[in-house]
């Protein structure tokens, strides 16, 4: 892991699960943002980009389980893993994250206002996330496979009602953006997801469900921004 100030953050992220860590520690965006350079990345950050690299080659010096990049696996494959194994969590973590926030802001409401915004912003991404992803299951990902299939059998893909697969990848990229800025806006609310002083048991598992699925969605987005979406672009180009 070469990287210096002027690295873009996704390929830090692509390179190695430790990267994505340092990252996701120092709450840089490798997924929405992940265009911008280490530098760039840093200017809102309380960590500097040469305190970042420190902790890149500490990390690069770490034994860790091999990993599937997914550079070139299949596209198939990776849909596949996108839904059953992202969507799939998004399905699951929001009713129960939502009951935990209604618990928690009957109980503490009245001390702590900024649980209703919180489960306000929260019903938002809830939202935006269940229409995403079934825009993607019905419509951007079955396309995808079927521009992949077309290159094995040599057959054009049918055109699309949508023209050509940049527009639905702009649209989702854009669900992408307003996503990660309700979720950077809940991390604001609740102070890094720090509980208060002498919070109860549910005030610190609400909390930390909120981590895990903002953790949680900037994997599912770094899979799509950064690797299924410029590969199907290119992909759609071998017809063109």
């Amino acid at each position: 892991m070469n990287f210096t100030r002027d690295t873009k953050v996704r390929d830090i992220a692509l390179s190695h699960p430790a990267a994505r860590r340092v990252l996701e520690s120092a709450g840089l965006d490798y997924c929405c943002g992940g265009a911008r350079s280490l530098h760039d990345a840093c200017q809102h950050s309380e960590t500097s980009p040469d305190e970042i690299l420190r902790r890149l080659r500490e990390a690069a010096r770490e034994s860790v389980p091999e990993y599937e990049t997914w550079l070139d696996t299949p596209l198939r494959e990776l849909t596949r893993h996108i839904v059953e194994r992202h969507h799939a969590y998004v399905r699951e973590s929001i009713p129960r994250t939502l009951a935990l926030l209604d618990k928690v802001s009957r109980k503490h409401g009245a001390n702590h206002p900024e649980l209703q915004t919180i489960r306000e912003a929260f019903s938002d991404v809830a939202a935006e996330m269940i229409a995403h992803m079934q825009k993607e299951e019905h419509i951007l990902f079955p396309y995808i496979e079927a521009l992949e299939a077309s290159v094995v059998s040599g057959r054009p893909v049918e055109p699309p009602f949508f023209g050509t697969v940049k527009n639905p990848i702009h649209a989702m990229m854009k669900d992408h953006d307003a996503s990660g800025e309700l979720l950077k806006h809940i991390r604001v609310l609740s102070g890094n997801y720090t509980p208060p002083p002498g919070a109860c048991t549910s005030f610190k598992a609400l909390y930390q469900a909120l981590l895990e699925f903002e953790s949680d969605l900037h994997r599912h987005i770094h899979l799509e921004n950064n690797l299924l979406f410029p590969r199907a672009v290119e992909l759609e180009a071998t017809f063109a």
